[in-house]
Order: structure tokens, then sequence, then C-alpha cells
């Protein structure tokens, strides 16, 4: 495998004219180690091409069926660096015809693909990972680059995303069926699983690299065929991964990516297409509804991670160093731009002010920037809208009586840089209690009884994730069964891992990821009753 060269696209915007531009490899080479000579040369911006190791990892052309292509129309979708609004890359921007082709590849490869052995999907998936995992450093840059988290935290991204590869690499050779006791003595009953078929992907922008990889590995590992699309915000990272899906020897047409200026009617093309037999969409409940819809027509299998409204209960008896130090982990993280961050904060009466002195004290110190600089804690939004929403949110909370502790405006920096900021005297009646707020905002709330904080965290459409702190273990079970989320976290901010179901109840979705379940929502039982046995 080492040593040849495939395809690979080749304009990427430079924000800078070079003169002589660096001689490197014009198509991704299936070498783990050294890059070919006598490539041709793309333009792409100096500082990140030369921050990485591999620069054939960055492709600017979608994947499809094997072959990277530019769209029909010959139309350009620009990437932006959040960090300093400048355009870093440019990539195709796709419609409907193109993600028919996408399809008809899919539907053609999969009957092969599926008919492999579960052992030699296992390997395919196995070289991913650890293509995935060899490449970890140059994936992070790229994903900071484009998205604005901070370069640990993108490690971190790219190491967990491999983990779901690694996961379902193994549980590829364990999609047991069962024999079961026939209802009479001629009979015989067996369950087998069998793949869904093809799967169409839309994936945000806040975790480009994990949510692909969450949702690519149990379909491929189940023997389906996947096609994904990209945030249009983020979509160098998953063509990073189309890069090192075909070194690692994933067939023509099994992964394919398709970059677009319009989730809309790449939805509407997975919804509509008879050839699609299920949709994965990680997203809004607004436009998961919105899919749910059209994909009713066809009764087409489903698997929808929405929004979150993730309350952070700290009670009485809580270490309170340990519940700042999770409602840090748990808020901040991402600049507060995950599905699961704590959007409400319920403190205890009795150890309100000081849950709120120490929570301040330590946000003060979380460290603003550019992602690719050093001890950065806090990046960029990802856009000017995401900067509004948490204006409009502090807004809306200090007319209604709420009190600014620390931050409530755009850092110093500009752009999409937003200060780390904590309210309290926060009550039920605000925005912020309804609504996910998506940045890096931390609204105190009090309380002073059990059934009184259940009833407040569970006052929403969302049921995603939940955190609670607290020692009485009576009180551990009771809280934990309570809460009406699908994901719920015991005296830690961080839950997220490849080996639990990962997924909402109410308007935050439905299906799972991750975990021994996590195959299941890209199969299909089928019972087979055998006759005339011993007759």
């Amino acid at each position: 495998m080492c040593g040849q060269s495939f395809p690979a696209p080749s304009n990427l915007t430079a924000l800078t004219t070079l003169s002589p531009s660096p001689v490197i490899d014009s198509r991704p080479s299936r070498s783990c180690s050294t890059l070919h000579k006598n490539r041709k040369p793309y333009p792409v911006t100096y500082d990140l091409r030369s921050r990485l190791t591999d620069p054939s990892l960055l492709a600017d052309k979608a994947f499809i069926a094997g072959q990277w292509a530019i769209a029909d129309s010959g139309r350009t979708l620009a990437v932006d660096n959040p960090a300093t609004g400048k355009e870093i890359a440019t990539v195709p921007d796709m419609g409907r015809t193109e993600t028919a082709r996408a399809i008809d590849a899919a539907c053609v490869a999969q009957k092969k693909w599926a008919a492999l052995t579960a052992g030699e999907r296992s390997k395919i998936l196995r070289n991913w990972f650890e293509l995935i995992m060899a490449n970890q450093e140059d994936l992070a840059i790229i994903l900071t680059t484009e998205m604005g988290k901070p370069l640990a935290e993108a490690r971190g991204e790219v190491a967990y995303g491999a983990a779901y590869v690694e996961w379902f690499a193994e549980e590829a050779k364990r999609a047991y069926g069962d024999m079961i006791p026939g209802h009479s003595d001629d009979k015989r009953i067996m369950v087998i699983k069998q793949p869904v078929g093809v799967v169409g992907s839309i994936t945000p922008w806040n975790f480009p690299i994990a949510m692909i990889a969450r949702k690519a590995a149990p379909a491929l590992a189940a023997g389906c065929t996947f096609i994904s699309k990209p945030a249009k915000q983020t979509p160098l990272s998953a063509l990073a991964l189309a890069v090192l899906a075909e070194r690692a020897g994933v067939p023509t047409g099994v992964f394919s990516v398709l970059t677009s200026a319009s989730s809309s009617a790449i939805g509407a093309e997975f919804c509509e297409n008879e050839k699609v037999r299920k949709l994965s969409f990680t997203g809004s409940t607004e436009v998961g509804r919105i899919l749910m819809r059209q994909a009713s027509d066809q009764i087409k299998k489903l698997s929808l991670e929405l929004g979150g409204n993730a309350p952070f209960i700290v009670f009485e008896d809580a270490d309170i160093d340990e519940a700042v130090e999770g409602a840090i982990l748990s808020k901040f993280r991402n600049a507060g731009q995950t599905c699961v961050c704590t959007n409400r904060i319920y403190a205890h009466d009795s150890i309100y002010d000081t849950f709120v002195e120490k929570l301040a004290k330590a946000v003060a110190n979380l460290k603003i920037g550019d992602g690719l600089q050093e001890d950065i804690k806090i990046g960029p939004l990802i856009d000017k809208a995401a900067v509004a929403k948490v204006e409009e949110h502090i807004a809306d909370a200090l007319s209604k009586g709420a009190t600014l502790v620390v931050g409530g405006k755009p850092d110093e920096r500009g752009g999409r840089f937003f200060q780390p900021t904590v309210l309290r005297d926060v009550h039920q009646g605000m925005a912020v209690a309804r609504e996910e707020t998506f940045g890096p905002l931390a609204p105190v709330f009090r309380f002073s009884g059990v059934d009184e904080v259940i009833e407040m965290a569970n006052d929403t459409i969302f049921g995603l994730a939940a955190y609670f702190y607290a020692r009485d273990l009576s009180r551990v079970f009771k809280v934990a069964e309570a809460l009406e989320y699908g994901i719920v976290g015991v005296n830690t901010g961080l839950v997220s891992t490849e080996v639990a179901p990962f997924g909402g109840i109410k308007q935050s979705g439905t299906g799972r990821e991750g975990s021994k379940y996590g195959m299941d929502d890209y199969m299909e039982l089928k019972y087979i009753c055998l006759g005339g046995i011993g007759s």
C-alpha cells in the first residue's frame, strides 16, 4: 500500500502570493510517512501548509465514488478562519445532481461491501483508525484553522473520532443474531442482522471530524455505504478524512464526501431518493423536524442528534471545587459550542454565593485567542450570528434582573471572540432558561429543594445531556433517574466516550451512537422461519 499515489484536489485559495510556491504532492498519497517528489503545487495559505507534515491532506475537491470532483456548475464555496475572518480555501459547491451520482455509486458499491466478511471490513476500518492517529497533529491543525477551537481540544477531537473507528472495527465482528426455539416441532427460527444499505449523513461544524467518524464507522462496520455532507464552514476536515479513508483501502463508492453551501438541497435528495435507506443528522431541532417530515414519505430510517439545553446542578453536599472544575469543562469547552454543553447552572441556595465566586474566578483566568496559539482555552465563535446570540441572551437576562459577574461583551480582539461570561440572579423567565445559547455564557440559577430543581431542569423540550454534583448516594440515584435526559453525568463534566450510547430523548433526537448498541441503527433484523425440519 505504501508508495502508491492517487488523485487529489488542487485549487486551495492562497491568502498571499508565494513565488515560487513550495512543491508538494498534488494528489493524496498512500504513503504512510513520506511525500512523493515531482508533485505539482497548489495554492494554499502558506501559514497553514507550512504547519502540516503532510500537505496532501488539504483536499479542495469533493470525493465522489472514488474520484476527486468539482461541482458541475463550477461554483465554489469559500472557507474562512473564524479567528481571523480570512479565507483559507475554496471547495466545490455541489447540489442534488452530484448527490444523486454519489448515491448511485454507493448503491452499487454497497452490495460488494456487505458481501465482504466482517473481518475484512474490520481490517480496513482498523487501517483507517491507524492513519487518522498517525496524522493526528495535521488533522488537528486543519480542524482548528477552519473551526477555531483550541489546538489541544482539536487533538482530543481527532483521538475521540478515531476511537469510534477503532471501536467499530471490532464491533463489525460482533453483529450477532439469535436462534429462537420454534413454535412447532418442525420449525426452527433464526434472527439475523443485515445492513440497512446506503446511508446519507449531514453533520455540523462544531465537531467536524468526530461527528463524521461517529456515524461513518458503525455504518461501514455494518456493511452500509456512507455519503457525508459536512457543514459548509468546515469541509476541509471531512475531506482530509476522505483522503485517509482512500489510503486505508475503503473501496470506491463506499465513502463519499459532498461539499455544498446548501444542506437543504443535499438533505432533500437524501430524503427523496429511494436508494438512500437511512439518514443520520446532527444539528438543530428545527432542521431535524424538517428532515423527519421529508423522510416520512418513504418511512426512511432516521438517527437524529439535535439541540440541547443541558442543566448543571450543584447540590449543597457537593465538593464545590470539583463542581467548578466540572462546570468549566462542561460549559466552556469549544467556547460553549457543543450540543452537550451546560446551558443552565443551578446552585443550591446554601452554597450559591461561594460557588458563583469560585466559578467567576476560574472563568476570569481562561485565556482567549487564536486556537493555534499556546495555552488558549477559549477560541472564536464560529460566526457573527453566534456572537449576536450570546449578546442577545446576556441583554435579555440583565434587563430582567440578572447581575453580570464577569465578562459580558465581545473581547477586545474583536471579530468573533467573546469574553467568557458568568451571570448570577438568573431565573426561569429569561431566554437563557429556554433557548440554547451555544456560546461562552454561564448563567447561575438558585434553588432550595431537590424536587424544585428537578422540575426546573426538566422544564424544556430538550433532553440530551444533564449534569449534577452530589455526594449523598440516595440523592444521586433519585436525581439521575428523574432527569429527563438521554445522558446524565454525575460528579463529572465530561460524558462523551465511544463505549457508551450517545443520544437524547424528547426533542433532542432519536437513536444512539457509539457503544455495543451503535450498529443497531445501521442494521435491520430479519426473521427466518425454517420449516420441514425432521419431516
